[in-house]
């Protein structure tokens, strides 16, 4: 096991012993008065006290080991001093670890090193060295994916907290604000939001509903900053609706003429009414017991944060039409943020004309949230909009044609073959969940989302002007908010391209971003045992919307990375693209063709036996296993020279190819493959404590996640792929003409990257046509070409790694 953290903030010993006086674990004096020995005592004891526990703090002591013969009673009251070794003996202790399971009790040291957990070195020990260590100690992640001051609390231990004045909270530790609102106490509401539009064609603005959790200690005066989470699905999802409507996928490319265009979605009114005001209250009228919630913001909520959820336009409760991403949409979320900002007005219900503001509210916003939540958090960001101070993307999309679409292709989202931004709409379109609002509206939906799945254009696959007002990449000049993105490098659902054009966006704006690239498909994070990503993000957010000034920019790392090679291991970067770039050559032994000695051009069919295609249709893993050992019956594969020391690529892959078709239309595919038999990491963590993570006292909890080894050796993996439509050579918007058996050049970018490629292993390139897990599955009898002469494939940063790191 292997624990990195890298939220704790440096401080100085009056700072840390000012800070444990805040919790009330040091009292003045305290440091002065007692030895170390006398001081851990009391540190041990006062920590127990405040917590909840059926055990007295001298039960408790009797019951932890400070040698491997005394318990830490006994040995209090010997004359042994206190060492390095004794203190995280102790401390392996308190952090859940078992002796004799965990670590040798002989030698806590070498555990405590192979964790990779901070600690202070002493060899005669102070009260002041006690004091620092014991700061230190509660912000050090344990087994149970928990810093020590958080594993207490979840015990009871800032329950006292509960009782502070208003006016005193909130408690910040370390640079964080802790736990010290009481979840009992949450007040729930619901307000309506008016917009400025009507998608529904009604005559009136649409109202947005939104859900709040807050503190009850806003009603004593605190103002708080709230988190809000833009969730199309909170209010409920139509899957089986959605799962009728999906696409048939498994039908040829079709010849594609120059001016085809297809015709643009409705537009909306420009003019409507807005609902008279009868009055104002600071008192809402409804509220709710539960709502899907985003475990982050469970754990965010008893550190005072006020969490905000939406659905949006075309969802239960509110009013419009479910547009998938359009500017509407947008619109709709960013009037939450103005009306938590102050500017723009509410409602109590959605009849009765009584405004309410959010009083409660201090101005600030950040919003988070993974996938589509996630999308609209960047999407609200280029709006610009005054108020949010924050985002936390993860899996966002940032430009929908590259969700649904790919270099002129139908393309679709990984595991979800055959489903569009009309599915999308359709299974969010949660007004369904109001029976008689549902028929009211039904007609006019059912005629604009016949016309949506016109403008969305399955027959050419190019990028046109609904895509287009989808791509939020024009509007990231507008972001002022500062913004973390979360990603997968093996999401093939919001594929790394999507993070990769915010990332290198966000370099040339005067706006702090922070990046986390994980290992994962299409996942949170916040629950790993070797990361403190909650921690993190606490630190993050008391910056930028307490105001606290904590140093969070220069403590968190631009970059971070999970190795992919190494388990459970987070490294700390400058840059996503560094190092030497690096062209193969198809033909000149940089990437030689595997079974090909001296041949300039390269020949595969991309048709399949009757039997076969319907299993690959059914069944695209087996495809993939096929692909990987086809020796050019329907591809081409290249492989390099195993490699003699560990390399890291990263960034930007690009192919550069001369193909010909038998028809006049055509695809060209292509993998990145590590190649090399291996135990390779999950791309799904795995359980290892269900419920086993609590989020506060007596409050929420999450399964404790993290990513492990396989358990079998596996000889290949696909780090990055790429398609090209034949006909969309320049860009995904023009057509190119093509004529059978025309050689044409093209070139294409694949997913980035950032690989540790281990030693022994080869780099290899497969070319092909059919992508059955991605593209459209025609099974045509086409024969393709590929001159090898001028084949390049490019990766732009390549880099040596030594023991497990890189050039920064």
């Amino acid at each position: 096991m292997k624990i990195n953290q890298f939220s704790i903030r440096p401080t100085s010993t009056p700072q840390r012993q000012q800070e444990l006086q805040r919790i009330q674990l040091l009292q003045s004096g305290d440091v002065d008065r007692m030895s170390a020995k006398e001081l851990l005592k009391t540190l041990l004891t006062r920590t127990q006290d405040h917590c909840a526990s059926p055990l007295t703090s001298a039960e408790w002591l009797h019951d932890l080991l400070a040698t491997p013969d005394l318990a830490v009673d006994e040995w209090l009251a010997s004359d042994q001093p206190l060492t390095t070794a004794i203190f995280y003996r102790l401390a392996l202790q308190l952090l859940e670890f078992e002796p004799d399971v965990d670590f040798r009790l002989e030698d806590p040291l070498a555990t405590w090193h192979k964790l990779t957990l901070p600690m202070e070195d002493h060899e005669a020990w102070t009260s002041t060295d006690m004091a620092n260590a014991y700061y230190l100690l509660l912000n050090t992640r344990g087994k149970g994916g928990q810093i020590l001051l958080d594993q207490l609390t979840a015990q009871g231990f800032l329950a006292w907290t509960y009782q502070l004045p208003a006016k005193q909270k909130p408690l910040f530790f370390n640079g964080k604000p802790l736990a010290s609102f009481d979840p009992a106490k949450f007040i729930c509401e619901v307000v309506y939001i008016e917009t400025d539009m009507d998608t529904d064609f009604d005559g009136q603005a649409d109202l947005v509903k939104a859900e709040i959790i807050r503190p009850q200690d806003t009603e004593d005066g605190l103002r708080v900053p709230a988190v809000f989470t833009a969730s199309p699905y909170n209010q409920g999802t139509n899957d089986e609706w959605g799962d009728k409507a999906t696409h048939n996928v498994n039908h040829p490319l079709t010849h594609k003429e120059a001016g085809q265009e297809a015709p643009h979605e409705m537009a909306f009114p420009t003019e409507f009414k807005r609902q008279a005001v009868n009055g104002s209250t600071q008192k809402a009228t409804q509220t709710f017991s539960e709502t899907p919630g985003y475990t982050l913001n469970n754990y965010l909520a008893t550190r005072g944060y006020a969490i905000v959820y939406a659905a949006g336009i075309g969802t239960k409760d509110s009013d419009g039409l479910q547009t998938c991403g359009s500017p509407e949409q947008t619109d709709s979320m960013k009037a939450v943020v103005e009306w938590l900002h102050g500017d723009r007005r509410a409602f109590t219900d959605r009849t009765h004309g009584i405004t309410i503001t959010a009083w409660w509210c201090n101005g600030n916003v950040a919003m988070t949230g993974r996938s589509y939540l996630g999308t609209l958090s960047t999407a609200v960001a280029t709006t610009g909009v005054a108020g949010l101070k924050a985002i936390i993307s993860e899996a966002a999309i940032s430009s929908w044609y590259d969700y649904y679409r790919e270099g002129g292709l139908v393309r679709a989202a990984g595991g979800f073959q055959g489903e569009d931004a009309d599915t999308l709409a359709d299974e969010t379109f949660s007004r369904t969940k109001r029976p008689a609002d549902f028929r009211r509206i039904k007609p006019t939906y059912d005629k604009y989302i016949d016309r949506l799945a016109q403008a969305m254009d399955r027959t050419t696959g190019n990028y046109n002007a609904f895509w287009d007002r989808r791509n939020y990449r024009k509007d990231f000049a507008g972001i002022k908010a500062a913004v973390m993105m979360v990603h997968g490098l093996n999401d093939t659902n919001v594929k790394p391209s999507n993070v990769k054009a915010l990332y290198d966006a966000l370099q040339d704006l005067p706006v702090e971003s922070k990046l986390i690239l994980h290992q994962g498909q299409h996942i949170y994070i916040n629950a790993f045992q070797s990361l403190d990503f909650s921690e993190m993000v606490n630190l993050w957010l008391a910056n930028k919307l307490w105001d606290l000034d904590n140093q969070a920019d220069s403590t968190l790392p631009h970059v971070l990375v999970q190795d992919n090679h190494l388990p459970e291991t987070w490294n700390a970067y400058d840059h996503w693209t560094a190092g030497k770039q690096l062209t193969f050559h198809l033909t000149d032994g940089d990437l030689t063709p595997e079974n090909v000695h001296v041949a300039e051009q390269l020949t595969f069919n991309d048709h399949q036996e009757k039997d076969t295609y319907q299993d690959w249709c059914q069944h695209p893993a087996k495809w993939q296993t096929a692909l990987i050992a086809d020796r050019g019956q329907f591809s081409c594969q290249f492989k390099t020279a195993p490699a003699k020391q560990d390399l890291l690529l990263r960034g930007t892959p690009r192919l550069q190819l001369t193909v010909a078709a038998s028809l006049d239309h055509g695809l060209v595919s292509a993998e990145l493959v590590d190649f090399g038999d291996d135990k390779r990491l999950t791309t799904s963590p795995v359980i290892i404590n269900r419920g086993g993570l609590p989020l506060g006292y007596h409050w929420k909890a999450d399964d404790l996640r993290e990513f492990k080894l396989q358990k079998q050796a596996s000889p290949y993996k696909v780090i990055a792929s790429g398609h090209r439509n034949l006909q969309n050579r320049h860009d995904s918007a023009t057509v190119d003409e093509l004529a059978p058996g025309q050689l044409v050049d093209v070139a294409f970018d694949l997913q980035p990257l950032f690989h540790h490629l281990a030693a022994g292993h080869q780099l290899g390139l497969i070319i092909y046509a059919s992508d059955y897990a991605f593209t459209l599955r025609g099974n045509e009898d086409v024969d393709y070409r590929i001159s090898l002469e001028n084949a390049l494939l490019t990766i732009p940063g390549v880099s040596y790694l030594n023991s497990g790191r890189a050039l920064r």
